[in-house]
C-alpha cells in the first residue's frame, strides 16, 4: 500500500511554515516601524507632516472645499469632504509606508511616508 504522509511532506510542511511566519514577522515590523508621518499636499505643496503614532484631526480648508484627515490608532482615514464622488472617504484606513489616500476634486493627497526604514517600503522593482 501507498503511505499518506511522507518524510518529504512533513518536511515540506516545516519549510512552508516557517516561511510563513517570516513573512508575517516582517510585514508586522514593516507597518509598525518608528519614526512613520503622514504627509499631506495640498494643491501640489505640502501642506503639512503629522506623526502617525499621535492621534490627530487635521481640517483643510481650501477656497470652498474642505476635508477632514483623522489619524488614529496607527492609521489614517479621510473622514470628511466636500466632493461629489466621495471615494476618498470610501477609501477606509491605510496604515503601510506608500499608501495614498487621494481627493482629486479637491486636490488633497495623504500619504504614509515609512520615517528612518523608508527603504523597506519599496519592493523588489521599485529599488
Amino acid at each position: 500500500m501507498f503511505k499518506i504522509i511522507r518524510k518529504a511532506d512533513i518536511v515540506l510542511f516545516i519549510v512552508l511554515l516557517a516561511f510563513g511566519f517570516a513573512m508575517l514577522f516582517f510585514t508586522i515590523r514593516a507597518a509598525s516601524s518608528p519614526g512613520q508621518q503622514v504627509v499631506i499636499n495640498v494643491d501640489g505643496n505640502e501642506y503639512g507632516r503629522y506623526p502617525l503614532d499621535q492621534d490627530n484631526v487635521i481640517e483643510i480648508h481650501n477656497g470652498d472645499r474642505q476635508n477632514t484627515v483623522t489619524i488614529k490608532d496607527g492609521g489614517v482615514s479621510m473622514s470628511y469632504s466636500t466632493c461629489e464622488n466621495q471615494i476618498c472617504v470610501h477609501e477606509g484606513v491605510v496604515t503601510t509606508p506608500g499608501q495614498l489616500i487621494v481627493c482629486l476634486p479637491n486636490y488633497v493627497i495623504v500619504e504614509i511616508e515609512g520615517g528612518e526604514d523608508s527603504d523597506e517600503a519599496l519592493d523588489a522593482i521599485a529599488q
